[in-house]
């Protein structure tokens, strides 16, 4: 969330970078509401110190003038309250600004390739797609979970469910004993609180699953991904310096309505309602930030590397960035059938945004500041089946086990 203070001191600015994240704010709006605001609490002030100086009185005349200040001050406690209302409904909304060396555009055309990593394999017979791979074998359903669940559902079985969790075993074993993340196993529930400070709530409430309890008050969502409940884990807590940087990892379930997505990806498990994801989360003090980025994308590179997966770095334009998002470097691996690179790893910088929405701090010396947060996936679970089912996938329709995954698999070298 934005600072009020920092938007009134430099609204040209603000204008500039909320253009850049395609967003149209009129700022004098937000403005005028920020001074309206200033303005009632000064006046309320000025009356609650009057109303300390007649308190002091036992005069009855000034005893009937201290309750008629009091209903004023009743009354511009109540305006206030509807002028706060007005200008959260503005920032809840506005994203994180872009960092000045993000490519400013629209959307994913502007974004910028940094590297390709690996070969691309050359198959010399036409390569099927993880699906029809899964569905040879036996071991991939979708019909069933269709029947049970619904769409964009899927049922793996045997060594396929095997090699699933192979794959989130040896992530989990990487961050934790070469990169120092500590595995955390979490709750997959989240409150509206904590989905607020991740920036999930309340812009994109219709792609969550929210679930209902008897008390309506009390709401409660499936995560959408570990991040949410791995930051908020600092949520309302005032850090020592000492602390820092604190790595998080886990390996979960995450669950998304994918609201957008109707027509995308509707054949396989590229694009599931629910699927499995290690998620990285760094806090760090404020001029850290590159830096972490740079490690986190690092450590997501790695399990690729170790894979002999191919892929390519890329670094998304302000247009295509996550809402909370300063700076974004997505990892795409290949996918044979669909001759392209697809999403596998997005590891953003959020800057001081999401720790001002959950109102953390960190204290170095006798001063107080916002730590920063990132967060990235380590990979993504189900995309890191697709791609090894399909790049090291034989002539025969079988599945080759990546050398570093046989010893999580009984040394079993072909599904």
């Amino acid at each position: 969330m934005h600072n009020i203070k920092l938007l009134r001191e430099k609204p040209d600015f603000f204008k500039k970078k909320f253009q850049e994240r395609n967003i149209k704010l009129n700022i004098d709006d937000l403005l005028n509401l920020d001074k309206k605001n200033r303005e009632i609490i000064n006046k309320k002030e000025k009356l609650e110190q009057e109303r300390k100086i007649i308190s002091k009185n036992k005069d009855e005349e000034k005893f009937k003038k201290s309750k008629q200040i009091s209903n004023e001050i009743k009354k511009l406690e109540n305006d206030l309250e509807v002028l706060k209302d007005g200008i959260n409904k503005i920032l809840y909304f506005l994203p994180n600004i872009a960092l000045d060396d993000v490519p400013i555009g629209s959307d994913e055309k502007f974004n910028k390739e940094l590297r390709k990593v690996g070969k691309i394999p050359n198959f010399k017979f036409k390569p099927k797609s993880h699906y029809e791979i899964g569905k040879n074998l036996n071991l991939m359903d979708f019909d069933v979970a269709a029947r049970t669940s619904g769409a964009r559902f899927v049922f793996l079985k045997g060594n396929l469910a095997k090699l699933e969790r192979a794959i989130s075993d040896f992530m989990l074993d990487i961050h934790t004993k070469k990169f120092d993340y500590l595995e955390i196993s979490p709750p997959l529930i989240a409150s509206f609180d904590a989905m607020f400070g991740t920036g999930q709530l309340p812009k994109f409430e219709n792609d969550q699953f929210e679930i209902k309890f008897d008390d309506e008050k009390n709401r409660k969502f499936l995560i959408p991904t570990a991040e949410v409940i791995l930051t908020n884990m600092i949520r309302e807590k005032q850090l020592l310096y000492e602390e820092l940087p604190l790595r998080f990892v886990a390996s979960t379930a995450c669950f998304r309505k994918e609201a957008g997505s109707y027509g995308k990806d509707t054949k396989g498990m590229l694009r599931q309602h629910q699927f499995y994801k290690v998620e990285l989360v760094s806090i760090v003090e404020p001029d850290k930030c590159n830096e972490e980025l740079n490690r986190m994308t690092s450590c997501a590179e790695y399990i690729l590397k170790e894979l002999k997966l191919p892929y390519r770095s890329i670094l998304l334009s302000s247009g295509d960035m996550g809402f909370s998002a300063e700076k974004t470097i997505d990892l795409e691996v290949w996918i044979p059938s669909e001759k392209n690179y697809r999403e596998i790893s997005s590891c953003s910088s959020c800057g001081q945004f999401q720790s001002r929405r959950m109102k953390t701090k960190f204290k170095k010396k006798n001063q107080t500041d916002f730590p920063c947060t990132l967060n990235g996936s380590g990979l993504a679970v189900g995309r890191t089946l697709i791609a090894i089912m399909e790049n090291y996938q034989d002539s025969d329709g079988r599945v080759v086990i990546p050398d570093v995954l046989r010893p999580y698999m009984n040394d079993l070298d072909k599904i």
